[in-house]
């Protein structure tokens, strides 16, 4: 018998494995009976599975594809709860992001603002470029298995196999980020566009889109398909059509539906989201009471990002968590990174830190203290990172630049700024 079909409400599995189909049929079957998935990349070396799910404790692990279990014709379980994604925050700790068990009522009303908001429809075709255990691909996906429309996986991006897919499939769906767009953009220049007719929604999300891909994507597809929204692992904020950013440039549009906006002194942004959208962090009360405040119009959570808002409502975000990178669309915190290779025997210090890449918006970089060097620090990442977390370049430095307090000034050892600032050898 299936080791997934012996799980009972409330108990978790670890799914860490490729995603697939199959893999969004079995989310939809295990919400829809109250057990919560964890997607997971299943690049994760054994140092962080490790690290990771000693505080989630799943009741399950799925390694093998073949654990996965498919739905039939006509099932479409109502999901009791959302998928238990991970986080880092700007700890560096990955922890859990639980929305705990639903009443059907609830659930219902999770379901329908999604609905409700992209439009999920029966003869949808959503076409997957990420990997399904990020939070967003995956939303998209199980929304259109819900509305009884169709997935279509790939796998790995791959600009010729997704064109190829545009072309044979007809989607009509496409969650994306910035990064994909770059890299499809330049390969329809190569090869020719492909008609992208059968496209009614195009979202993108994860990073900052540079404004001449945004420009190209609303030329690219038809009229009033493509979309922005601002959101993070625990929870969404707002959703944008492209023609509001054309009249608002650099907005990411205004709250969603059932949820209110609101700045802090400092701009931190502060969301009031419906009961059904909480969450708390797994095995940790106090990140949990740090992200949550009471507000005149209920409940707000924050994920630390920064921004304004116009006299319309319209968010401009001013700034990412702090010293957050987004590669890829893929979010990599620092302090994750720098915890590892600090286990060095040859590091003394370390900092982590983002350079601009043309292709991947930010790459990794480390700026290192000590006797190790850079192949000594390749070796240890690869056996102890996922791939996007890996320092693509390490500097070597006498000295890490700090403020007066003795904090690691990391912007300063950015190329740009480091040259500006004389940090010696930074930025080299």
């Amino acid at each position: 018998m299936n080791p997934l079909s012996l799980l009972r409400p409330e108990q978790r599995v670890a799914l860490l494995v490729p995603g697939s189909v199959r893999y969004v049929e079995t989310v939809l079957s295990l919400l829809g009976r109250g057990v919560f998935p964890i997607p997971l990349d299943p690049r994760l070396t054994a140092y962080e599975r490790e690290r990771i799910l000693a505080d989630l404790a799943p009741d399950h692990v799925v390694t093998d594809p073949g654990e996965l279990i498919g739905l039939g014709t006509d099932e479409r379980p109502l999901p009791l709860g959302r998928p238990i994604h991970v986080t880092s925050g700007t700890t560096g700790t990955p922890k859990g992001v639980y929305s705990g068990l639903l009443g059907p009522a609830a659930a219902a009303r999770l379901v329908a603002e999604e609905r409700e908001l992209w439009g999920f429809r029966g003869d949808d075709v959503n076409l997957v470029l990420s990997p399904l255990y990020h939070s967003a691909p995956l939303r998209f996906a199980v929304g259109t298995l819900l509305a009884g429309g169709r997935v279509v996986a790939p796998g790995a991006f791959d600009v010729a196999r997704v064109t190829d897919a545009i072309l044979t499939e007809r989607p009509t769906t496409m969650f994306c980020v910035p990064t994909h767009l770059q890299q499809l953009f330049a390969h329809w220049d190569r090869v020719g566009v492909p008609d992208l007719s059968c496209f009614r929604l195009v979202a993108h999300a994860g990073a900052a889109c540079p404004p001449v891909i945004k420009r190209r994507l609303i030329e690219l597809f038809p009229d009033g398909t493509t979309w922005e929204f601002y959101g993070s692992t625990e929870g969404q904020f707002t959703a944008c059509r492209s023609e509001e950013w054309l009249a608002r440039p650099g907005t990411v549009g205004r709250a969603r539906p059932g949820r209110t906006l609101s700045m802090d002194d400092d701009g931190q942004i502060w969301c009031v989201v419906p009961e059904h959208a909480r969450f708390s962090y797994l095995g940790a009360p106090e990140k949990t009471a740090a992200a949550w405040r009471e507000t005149a119009a209920g409940p707000a959570f924050t994920v630390g990002d920064l921004g304004r808002l116009d006299d319309e409502g319209y968010l401009y975000l001013d700034g990412r968590r702090e010293d957050l990178i987004i590669s890829g669309g893929v979010n990599v915190y620092p302090t994750e990174v720098e915890n590892v290779l600090a286990e060095h025997p040859g590091v003394t210090e370390i900092a982590v830190y983002a350079a601009d890449d043309d292709r991947w918006g930010q790459r990794v970089c480390a700026a290192v203290v000590g006797e190790a060097t850079a192949a000594d620090l390749d070796a240890w990442a690869r056996e102890r990172l996922a791939p996007p977390k890996r320092p693509k370049d390490y500097t070597f430095l006498p000295e890490l630049p700090r403020t007066a307090t003795g904090k690691v000034r990391r912007q300063a050892l950015r190329p740009d700024v480091a040259h500006a600032e004389g940090v010696p050898g930074a930025g080299d």
